[in-house]
């Protein structure tokens, strides 16, 4: 028997966060139960989250996307990571500024690089070593790099807008790797995943 994954995708609750550049996660694990056919969406009361449950392969999948606030969401993910061994097979998905818009980055056993959701989980499931998948939204500045907003406000404002039409395009197809990033992470293994996605 082998064991189940969980998946969480980080965002914030709400009509008025839907599409914005912080939901980015929660996103990410829609289109990935979509187009894996996985069960309908359930309300986990216990969990504070959205649960959806399917096979990767052979493998049994428990995708979490947290009804909390961004900065609680370890409260939803604790739930489902009992062990720091469980927390080895846990992938969250969630926006990253410090890439640009297109580029996905996998890593595991990594500090928050400031990003709140991130570190509520560490601190719930105690560990960081878990599998990251950081999904840019910032835009590409001249050199390929992030062109990252500037000081608090900007940051918040930033993250908390929606998406463009342009962009909304461009993230179906980032999502696609997202997707083919959790199936071979379930399925082959973090080290490979790694090494083909990043």
């Amino acid at each position: 028997m082998t064991m189940t994954w969980i998946i969480a995708g980080l965002g914030n609750p709400g009509e008025e966060f839907t599409n914005t550049r912080h939901n980015t996660g929660r996103m990410a694990l829609e289109f990935f139960a979509k187009q894996h056919a996985f069960s309908e969406w359930k309300e986990d009361k216990k969990a504070k989250a959205q649960v959806n449950r399917g096979m990767i392969g052979k493998t049994l999948a428990v995708l979490v996307n947290p009804d909390t606030f961004m900065n609680k969401s370890g409260v939803s993910v604790a739930k489902f990571i009992k062990s720091q061994k469980a927390a080895e097979r846990l992938i969250v998905v969630y926006d990253d500024l410090d890439l640009p818009l297109g580029k996905i980055k996998l890593s595991f056993d990594r500090g928050s690089g400031g990003h709140k959701g991130i570190e509520s989980i560490t601190r719930s499931i105690k560990t960081k070593k878990f599998v990251r998948i950081r999904v840019g939204v910032s835009p590409e500045g001249k050199n390929g790099r992030a062109k990252k907003p500037l000081g608090e406000q900007e940051v918040v404002t930033f993250i908390l807008a929606r998406f463009k039409p342009a962009e909304l395009d461009e993230l179906k197809k980032i999502f696609k790797k997202v997707s083919e990033a959790i199936e071979m992470t379930v399925t082959e293994g973090r080290e490979i995943a790694m090494n083909r996605c990043n």
